[in-house]
């Protein structure tokens, strides 16, 4: 039987997971080897040197830069707290008396007296990283974090925004071709991640925004909608960092797509039950996924599966398709056809013949699908 290696979307009720929560710059690691840790848990920590302000105090007070050091009331490393005074003059008369400022609190950086400015930096902001999801410590890298493992639900979404948060997995619709309103929202979904059905519209979002909740899972948006929310268009960048108040996760494309059946009975199981997500995507090079993440064993199963699946697809599969015309439309393989065929840009690619629930049948590049796994 013919098959073709694709990658492709997971959709798994319980299988093991490693998350590395690395720090960018050294730090300190602040949880151990073997350790039992909660998704909020501090793992580790390092500080982001804050900003430098420039002070030019040769030119306020009208003097040389190698006169400096006389009129300075502050000498390097010392603490300064802003508004307080940096250097002055002293004349003899009072009223032709200068006084220099400092614009922020921080420290004496640098004095110069080349330039006759004097650098301020801004205190040090502590960046913690958190265990994301809840698990046990398996490895520990020395000044700069942890990797934690976890057996759990993971499902990856097509696409998303809006970074790392946690919260109660909350059914909003009875069905996944429903709607999620605003009407649908309420004080309730504070702090929580609402599933709805086949689309949320920007009303819907702002709802969301407005009650305070942490996440939207649906399976279709509208990138009109996105456009207008974000004021502007996503292209191939890494979203994830974007500060709109809720994060979104689109687990079958955009448009008006009801969320596959298989997803929303896999969250509706794990409905009350705490979840982390994350909206970070890439599409293209050093791909990322969406994700939705429920620690521990759903009902009616009893050990997580080590292994990902099989890594290549074969007829009656299920597959989503990933460009346009047909994006996010999902269907079973029929054929892997083994010859190349020539498609709309005149070039010739294997294809793999689709059948849609309709009953129609499309002839798709093979690039242009990924497999739903299960």
């Amino acid at each position: 039987m013919a098959h073709a290696y694709t990658p492709g979307l997971k959709v798994i009720p319980c299988t093991v997971l490693r998350k590395k929560r690395l720090l960018p710059i050294p730090g300190k690691v602040l949880a151990e080897l073997g350790k039992e840790v909660e998704a909020l848990d501090i793992v580790a920590q390092t500080q982001l040197p804050g900003k430098v302000f420039s002070v030019n105090v040769a030119n306020r007070l009208a003097v040389g830069p190698e006169e400096i050091p006389g009129f300075l009331l502050k000498k390097e490393g010392d603490p300064i707290r802003k508004g307080e005074v940096l250097a002055e003059n002293k004349p003899f008369i009072k009223w032709f008396k200068t006084v220099v400022e400092s614009p922020v609190e921080g420290t004496v950086e640098t004095i110069s007296t080349v330039t006759g400015q004097v650098l301020l930096r801004e205190p040090p902001k502590v960046l913690p990283i958190k265990a994301y999801v809840k698990g046990k410590v398996v490895e520990v890298t020395p000044n700069f974090g942890v990797t934690v493992e976890s057996e759990g639900t993971f499902i990856q979404g097509i696409f998303g925004i809006g970074g790392e948060t946690n919260g109660e997995i909350a059914v909003a619709v009875s069905s996944p071709d429903e709607d999620l309103t605003p009407e649908g929202l309420n004080e309730t979904h504070k702090g929580k991640i609402v599933i709805g059905g086949k689309h949320a519209g920007l009303a819907t979002i702002k709802r969301a925004v407005e009650l305070g909740v942490h996440a939207i899972v649906v399976g279709g948006i509208h990138d009109r909608d996105l456009r207008q929310l974000l004021g502007y268009d996503i292209g191939v960048a890494v979203t994830g960092t974007e500060q709109i108040g809720v994060t979104i996760i689109v687990t079958e494309g955009f448009g008006m797509i009801p969320m596959a059946e298989y997803t929303f009975k896999l969250l509706s199981s794990r409905n009350g039950e705490r979840a982390s997500v994350s909206g970070a995507t890439q599409i293209r090079a050093g791909v990322m996924r969406p994700e939705i993440l429920v620690p521990g064993y759903p009902k009616n199963v009893t050990t997580c599966k080590k292994e990902q699946g099989r890594g290549w697809i074969e007829p009656g599969d299920p597959v989503r398709i990933i460009r346009e015309p047909h994006f996010g439309v999902i269907g079973i393989v029929k054929s892997l056809p083994p010859e190349l065929t020539k498609v709309g840009s005149e070039s010739h690619v294997r294809v793999l013949e689709v059948d849609l629930p309709g009953g129609e049948t499309l002839v798709i590049p093979r690039a242009n699908i990924e497999v739903l796994e299960k």
